[in-house]
């Protein structure tokens, strides 16, 4: 048996209430982990960190707080685009008006930006859930949309109403694109989406995601075990575009060096997250980068094949052919394996702790 269960025991309560309770999933863990800090900055080429790695990551990242969003709280968004938006605007103010302050610490606080817009937007969830709430996240999209490209203030008065990534540097070492070093962005991407992908799993592991879980199966019930809906669901609000707004500022200084109003408007962003949460798995940590490295892999894949074949392939073919794969798996999933790419991890998993025998 590959996965093994067996004599595993433990002797406390805080053993038992662990992250990560199972000891061949906990050497797993930080197996990937040491291969990713200490084997993928030396064997990957700067081409595969911008290109895949770095942008796989940070997507990943918003997927994670839309799926806090979504999948625990069952509070349906479209408006994650507009949310990661804030980030990367007040990270790039931010950027102007303290520029001795360390970079990592404007990318950490402009999601608090985001968490305050996002629980404004967040409001009708007291009053209307469902279609209706995606339609006023989606309205909070188009909203935050105008206001980047109109509100000049934003972007600091640049006749190109863009944003652009300004040199700062973090231990000496040039960090923000395009001054910095792909594997030093690496490494920085991969810390603040580690330290915050561990403290979601503790959220949704303790008494907010437990409260979440119950809203999000019937809030009626909920309400009369005595969660208070008002701040449960605001706080959903708060903590996904937190998430969002962190993963939107990485996005400017950390990948794309620059970024227009486009570059959050709900095709290239909004939607591409919610299709990474629901192929990966709605209320999976997991299925948040499953799902993330899948769109972000995909386009390279539909390009790389053809020529592998000597087919020639231009960017727009690429871009329509990404739809209609990401369209099809979308009803394949929603229809034979809902739960997503986690489930069918979930299902190897079950199956691993019973080989060699029949099931």
């Amino acid at each position: 048996m590959f996965y093994r269960e067996v004599g595993d025991l433990k002797t406390s309560y805080r053993e038992d209430q662990a992250v990560l309770t199972i000891t061949q999933e906990r050497y797993a863990v930080f197996a990937l982990i040491a291969f990713m800090y200490l084997i993928v900055p030396f064997i990957a080429d700067d081409f595969w960190l911008n290109t895949i790695i770095i942008p796989t990551l940070i997507f990943a990242l918003a997927a994670l707080g839309l799926n806090l969003l979504v999948g625990y709280a069952g509070l349906i968004s479209l408006g994650t685009g507009g949310f990661m938006g804030v980030g990367a605007y007040a990270c790039y103010k931010l950027t102007s008006y303290f520029p001795d302050v360390n970079i990592v610490i404007h990318i950490l606080l402009s999601g608090i930006f985001a968490a305050g817009i996002g629980v404004i937007f967040g409001l009708p969830s007291l009053r209307i859930k469902g279609f209706y709430l995606a339609v006023a996240t989606l309205a909070a999209q188009f909203f935050l949309e105008w206001a980047f490209g109109r509100i000049a203030w934003l972007y600091n008065y640049n006749d190109s109403g863009a944003i652009d990534a300004v040199n700062r540097s973090l231990f000496g070492m040039p960090l923000t694109e395009p001054y910095g070093e792909p594997w030093f962005q690496y490494l920085v991407t991969l810390t603040i989406v580690i330290f915050l992908t561990v403290i979601a799993i503790n959220i949704v592991r303790g008494r907010i995601g437990r409260q979440w879980m119950a809203i999000r199966d019937m809030d009626i019930a909920a309400e009369l075990i005595g969660i208070k809906l008002l701040p449960t669901k605001l706080l959903a609000f708060a903590i996904s575009s937190y998430y969002c707004g962190v993963a939107g500022a990485m996005l400017v200084f950390l990948s794309l060096g620059s970024a227009e109003v486009e570059s959050f408007d709900i095709l290239n962003a909004s939607f591409p997250v919610l299709f990474m949460v629901i192929i990966g798995g709605l209320g999976s940590i997991i299925g948040s980068f499953v799902g993330a490295a899948f769109i972000t892999v995909l386009p390279i894949l539909i390009t790389t094949i053809p020529r592998a074949f000597a087919i020639d392939v231009d960017a727009a073919t690429v871009e329509h052919f990404r739809f209609m794969i990401v369209g099809a798996l979308i009803i394949f999933f929603l229809i034979v394996e809902p739960a997503g790419l986690a489930r069918l991890w979930q299902i190897t998993r079950e199956k691993l702790r019973l080989w060699p025998f029949p099931h």
